[in-house]
């Protein structure tokens, strides 16, 4: 089992004891972490299910993420309020991106921004991955899911 399948785990676990639902909110992952989400044990129980909005027209559209730079915090932020009140999640998490091989909105390939929520608490932050498009897609699956999980063991203790 991959390190992404055990995570997973952990979050069907920390979702079903906290009795809270999650979605997520992609761009440059493309719906990998909702692949992920939606192999885990139970998911039917607890995933929502996701928004893949690649396009930037999608995100301003769908996600209301406002006019400007989508790999932003502003973006981070706006997507994952967003996707929790369109599939009434309790958790989420977003990611947007420059995945490469070319910047994106003047940002480097690799640079990603994260948002998540849980309840009415929206935090964001910046990551930073190496590698080609692939490596970096598979870095921000990996970060997302643990970033998932650290929030829901929080509300499960």
């Amino acid at each position: 089992m991959g390190s992404n399948e055990t995570t997973a785990e952990r979050i069907a676990d920390a979702a079903g004891r906290a009795q809270v639902s999650v979605a997520t909110a992609e761009s440059l992952t493309g719906g990998q972490i909702s692949c992920v989400l939606g192999a885990a044990p139970s998911s039917s129980d607890w995933y929502r299910g996701s928004i893949v909005a690649y396009s930037s027209e999608v995100k301003h559209r769908v996600l209301k993420v406002p006019e400007g730079p989508v790999v932003s915090e502003a973006s981070a932020r706006a997507m994952v309020a967003a996707v929790a009140e369109i599939l009434d999640a309790d958790v989420a998490v977003a990611v947007t991106g420059a995945g490469g091989p070319d910047p994106q909105d003047g940002q480097p390939p690799g640079t990603v921004w994260f948002g998540v929520i849980a309840g009415d608490e929206v935090s964001a932050e910046l990551q930073h991955f190496d590698g080609d498009p692939k490596d970096v897609v598979d870095a921000t699956t990996e970060h997302a899911l643990s970033l998932l999980a650290k929030t829901l063991d929080g509300l499960s203790d």
